[in-house]
């Protein structure tokens, strides 16, 4: 059994909020965690699963049903079905906040659309915490073990897809995931967009791993508008498919770079996308380098302390760094990524780093062991940077 370490993040939400939203797509995991976590307290816990109408029948009458169960935790599954639910939610935790009831009575799970995010800010302001839950990481099935990292690097961290018995039924199940997000998932949740438009879409954007898109471009291979385009893009976002990295935007006189890069979040969907069935096929493909960008990128920011910054830097003059860690002004890491066992950096990392005042330099390798270079640089493997940031918390 895989823990999963986000477990204490939320545990410890609920001793301080009346309600903890865990976001993330669909089959990453969310229900499961849900289990776990309502078994680690000491209160009883009621599940509903909004999909189910006979589970929808119930909350006809929420703050009854609610009534009903009180001093219970309820754990409420993807309620982005039952929007209006939020303002039901804001009346009950203030009235039980008068009786003594303050934290850990709700345990709200989303496939993190829009409407989502929207309701719950809009109405539960200073009684929600929110946790995003991304798939298995490194630090969770690593262990030293270099092999489960490449796996989890091929097959992604949905957990189905992970454990999944050969190679071959993995692809299968992410396969199968991306056509059943396309057509049934992704318009339940937002806008209908025709599902062949969003395969090419997402095909195009593994293709452009952790690449600076051109949105124009995009637009005019989509047969789209340019506002079409990005809502497209701001979707795939929503629902923590995509994740967009912002070009560093401090002060220091420099031509920087203004277009985000994107990435496809989760490696085994790019692989999928690309038909790459094994890690000898991802080795021999253009795509290795940013492939393994993109899922060091990943993991690195699942431990991120609350309140650090990520970035990429880049100038016009040819100075770049794949990832910045803003953790306050006056302590920043620049962290470069190479699938490389002798990995080198070039004189454009130094002189990027020497831009924004790096107080730390990291390269971050496929490796196990970790050993300082020149120029004050660290090699560090992925999970012993991951543990660096998770104690900077």
């Amino acid at each position: 059994m895989i823990v999963r370490k986000v477990k204490i993040d939320i545990l410890e939400l609920l001793e301080e909020f009346p309600a903890v939203a865990v976001l993330g797509p669909r089959q990453v995991g969310k229900t499961t965690l849900a289990q776990e976590v309502a078994a680690s307290m000491d209160t009883e816990s009621i599940y509903l699963d909004l999909e189910s109408p006979a589970d929808q029948a119930k909350l006809k009458e929420p703050e009854a049903y609610f009534e009903l169960h009180k001093g219970k935790l309820i754990i409420l599954d993807e309620i982005q079905r039952i929007p209006e639910i939020f303002a039901v939610l804001r009346g009950v935790i203030d009235r039980r906040r008068r009786e003594g009831f303050k934290t850990g009575q709700f345990l709200i799970l989303g496939s993190a659309s829009l409407d989502l995010l929207k309701q719950s800010s809009e109405t539960l302001a200073g009684r929600i915490a929110y946790k995003d839950l991304s798939g298995f990481t490194a630090a969770e099935i690593n262990h030293g073990n270099l092999n489960e990292q490449d796996k989890l690097w091929l097959r992604g961290g949905f957990p189905d897809s992970f454990l999944a018995k050969s190679d071959e039924s993995s692809l299968r199940w992410r396969m199968n995931f991306i056509t059943t997000y396309l057509e049934r998932d992704v318009p339940q949740l937002g806008p209908r967009i025709p599902a062949t438009t969003l395969r090419r879409l997402w095909t195009m954007l593994a293709h452009q791993q952790g690449r600076q898109v051109n949105i124009a471009q995009l637009g005019a291979n989509l047969d789209v508008t340019v506002t079409t385009a990005k809502r497209y893009l701001e979707l795939l976002e929503d629902l923590l498919l995509i994740r967009t990295l912002r070009p560093w935007s401090g002060n220091i006189g420099k031509r920087l770079v203004k277009s985000p890069k994107i990435y496809v979040r989760d490696s085994g969907i790019v692989h999928a996308l690309l038909n790459l069935k094994t890690q000898d096929d991802i080795l021999a493909h253009p795509i290795v380098g940013a492939s393994w960008e993109g899922f060091a990128i990943e993991n690195l920011l699942s431990c991120l302390p609350m309140g650090v910054t990520p970035w990429f830097y880049r100038t016009s003059a040819g100075a770049e760094i794949d990832l910045v860690l803003e953790f306050s002004p006056k302590h920043v890491y620049a962290i470069e990524i190479k699938r490389s066992m002798v990995p080198v950096v070039s004189k454009g990392f130094y002189l990027g780093s020497e831009d924004i005042k790096a107080e730390k330099r990291f390269i971050v390798y496929p490796g196990k062991e970790s050993y300082p270079a020149s120029n004050g640089v660290t090699v560090l493997s992925l999970t012993d940077m991951m543990k660096l940031i998770t104690e900077m918390s």
